[in-house]
């Protein structure tokens, strides 16, 4: 409301200052007016402005202040002094007179009008949205009623579930869907709607005829972003980790990397990997982005400022514990360890109960002692498997600690139980009963006396 009385305002001293101008101007007979010479200066700023808009070096909202504001300084320079010539009049009514007349009774007048013809209220935002809605309202019953009189327009039935959803009028939503037919199979969009719709209405979870419709909707679109989203979740929900993986990974190649929805697919991922106990990708590389980004967009430099960003918001959210242990990895794979060590440290309560995580902060510790599990990254490892006799990472570790100690019966131990989680004739399996052998030949040639 404020900002409306301060234009009004604006408008109004402007309107004033438009028509009491020529009155108090004198009349020029001589001198030198510097009315051209601004004129021409504040053009050559505005052409260098709009020079600095195409090269994109501002934004479009500061180019129309910046414009604004030269084009006000404009009307305030080109006001030329020049001494009077001639003498006042003796007529009452001058100029002056006339100028200070309109000057006051030109707001008062706009006032008057206002409050006579225009609509106060409107300025209140409380008011306006609840007239808002209620337009809404009216516009979602009077669709409803042509629809009721007129029922065989899918379309029309399609736009009003997904109205009577937005609104949170779900089980009318679902109506309206039915009564749209066949044609919700012919609109990813409609029939995503739909599937969502439902999964709201069952707790949630998107299985059964919501799960089939996600199905539906990418056979329609292969890369339907919001298609690929959903059908992750309802993976995950399934327990089907390897399934939710794959299809936010798909969609994470649809996506900016910088963007924060990139990043929080990322965190999804890797929830489901160390849900479902999957191998992790290689760290040292990227996920797979599209396009512009494949050929080299994501830079260092862009991957310091998400790791930066994500600290900062660590900073605000410290009891984010899934939050600071993606950073911790990030800060590994940066190389910065000991920043890596002291996120780790902040992760509170997964640090006990979280096998996954324990075996990452062992496998950090143990890279910043140069290969060396002994002490602390051991422990670790072992409570990991307390945790999770079968976790196959802290399984590897576990094994090659006891190697490296030549405690060679717990390394073929843990290597064998590996076995068990492997796929069979998988190549990792075949790596791992190659150590298994060599173990027990260096066993043999310890027990001999």
């Amino acid at each position: 409301m404020t900002v409306f009385i301060g234009i009004a305002a604006l408008m109004t001293l402007l309107v004033v200052a438009w028509l009491v101008y020529p009155l108090l101007r004198s009349k020029q007979t001589g001198g030198v007016s510097a009315e051209r010479l601004n004129i021409d200066i504040h053009r050559d700023q505005l052409k260098a402005l709009e020079a600095d808009l195409v090269r994109g070096v501002i934004s479009p909202q500061d180019f129309e202040a910046t414009r604004d504001e030269l084009q006000l300084r404009l009307l305030d320079d080109t006001e030329s002094f020049v001494p009077p010539q001639t003498q006042p009049s003796s007529n009452f009514w001058s100029a002056k007179r006339t100028a200070w007349l309109l000057g006051l009774s030109t707001p008062v007048l706009a006032l008057g009008l206002y409050l006579q013809l225009g609509a106060p209220a409107a300025i209140n935002p409380v008011a306006t949205t609840a007239v808002d809605e209620q337009q809404i309202k009216q516009m979602i019953d009077t669709l409803a009623a042509k629809l009721k009189a007129n029922p065989d327009n899918p379309q029309g039935w399609a736009m009003l579930a997904r109205s009577y959803k937005v609104m949170g009028r779900l089980e009318e939503a679902k109506q309206a869907f039915e009564k749209a037919g066949a044609y919700v199979h012919t609109d990813p969009d409609v029939l995503l709607d739909y599937a969502a719709l439902l999964g709201t209405l069952n707790g949630s979870k998107l299985d059964g005829q919501a799960g089939q419709m996600i199905d539906e909707v990418l056979k329609l679109s292969p890369n339907h972003p919001n298609g690929l989203m959903l059908s992750g979740i309802s993976a995950y929900q399934r327990a089907d980790y390897a399934g939710a993986v794959r299809q936010w990974e798909k969609l994470l190649t649809l996506l900016d990397p910088a963007s924060p929805d990139a990043q929080q697919i990322q965190a999804n991922i890797e929830d489901a990997r160390a849900q479902g106990k999957l191998p992790p990708n290689d760290v040292t590389k990227l996920p797979p982005v599209a396009g512009a980004a494949a050929a080299g967009s994501m830079t260092p430099e862009m991957i310091n400022q998400m790791v930066e960003r994500l600290a900062n918001r660590l900073k605000d959210n410290p009891n984010d514990y899934p939050g600071w242990a993606r950073l911790a990895n990030a800060y590994k794979v940066q190389g910065k360890l000991d920043e890596a060590v002291q996120a780790f440290g902040k992760t509170g309560p997964l640090l006990d109960s979280d096998a996954n995580l324990i075996t990452q902060y062992a496998d950090l510790l143990a890279t910043r002692a140069k290969g060396n599990f002994t002490g602390q990254p051991i422990a670790l490892l072992d409570k990991a498997l307390r945790l999770d006799p079968k976790q196959p990472n802290a399984l590897m570790m576990a094994a090659q600690a006891a190697y490296q100690a030549a405690d060679y019966r717990t390394a073929i131990r843990h290597w064998e139980t590996v076995l068990t989680v492997l796929p069979e004739g998988s190549e990792d399996g075949k790596l791992v009963k190659g150590e298994i052998a060599e173990a027990k030949t260096k066993l043999a040639t310890h027990s001999k006396p």
